[in-house]
């Protein structure tokens, strides 16, 4: 009996891995999740000595590791934007479903989906630089347009959400209320729908926050791509911490939504 229930429960992990790895933001956030994993890795003391960043003698294993790591990243780096191609196309459908641009949520969602389908759309031609197609000659400028892009879409993106975060504790709020007031006690019914409703509106808003993590995160990187690396924020182990953070976060919105 127990052998049979852990074969059916393989059985759907193997299903829900399938479903998981079958969508295109399946496989590219497992590539986000390698490639930060070698940058946080090379951002560590160990591999920090290494001759490849210091120019000083170090065990010849170890400097063969940090060569490959950085070799390995960056291949990661180009697959994950080949995984891209097209995908501006969602930021075009999310801006026509939108209902109206005449809001503060509507315009905040023109600058959020704007910005994000402008950054898809002109990776893939940094994409196409890096495969060797087009002139390397225009890369740093694609580069620099590109992080602008982004930057400014997760800056909608992270208002905007940040506004729906504060919308939800309003409602929790709303609801605690109701709730210790004690008059809908004696209605089971009406107390039951109001402390379903809160759990709902709880879950909601962790997902949500969650997501506002994810972006700021990401906002982050992109902001130390339009500085070139320069400045305190442009750690390599706080960059590779925000990335992997970001990853890992989406990796499981994924996951759950499979």
């Amino acid at each position: 009996m127990a052998k049979a229930e852990g074969a059916r429960r393989d059985r759907a992990f193997l299903d829900h891995l399938e479903a998981y790895l079958s969508r295109r933001d399946g496989v590219d956030k497992l590539l986000k999740i390698t490639r930060y994993t070698c940058k946080f890795l090379l951002a560590t003391p160990l591999l920090q000595s290494s001759p490849v960043v210091t120019g000083k003698g170090t065990p010849p294993a170890l400097a063969l590791l940090t060569h490959r790591l950085k070799d390995f990243e960056a291949s990661v780096g180009t697959s994950r934007k080949a995984f891209r191609l097209g995908k501006f196309i969602q930021d075009v459908n999310a801006l026509r479903a939108t209902p109206s641009f005449s809001s503060r949520e509507g315009l905040l969602e023109i600058v959020a989906y704007g910005g994000e389908g402008i950054y898809y759309f002109i990776e893939q031609f940094v994409w196409l630089v890096k495969a060797g197609l087009l002139d390397k000659r225009h890369q740093k400028s694609l580069q620099l347009l590109s992080a602008w892009a982004e930057f400014i879409g997760y800056f909608g993106s992270v208002t905007l959400k940040s506004l729906q975060v504060q919308a939800m504790l309003a409602k929790e709020l709303e609801l605690l209320v109701v709730l210790s007031d004690g008059k809908d006690k004696d209605d089971v019914e009406s107390y039951l729908r109001a402390a379903t409703a809160l759990a709902e509106v709880r879950q909601k808003r962790a997902l949500k926050t969650l997501s506002l993590i994810q972006d700021a995160a990401d906002a982050l990187l992109a902001l130390s791509d339009i500085r070139d690396g320069k400045g305190f924020l442009s750690n390599p182990l706080i960059l590779s911490s925000c990335g992997l953070l970001s990853a890992l976060i989406s990796t499981h919105k994924n996951w759950s939504a499979c």
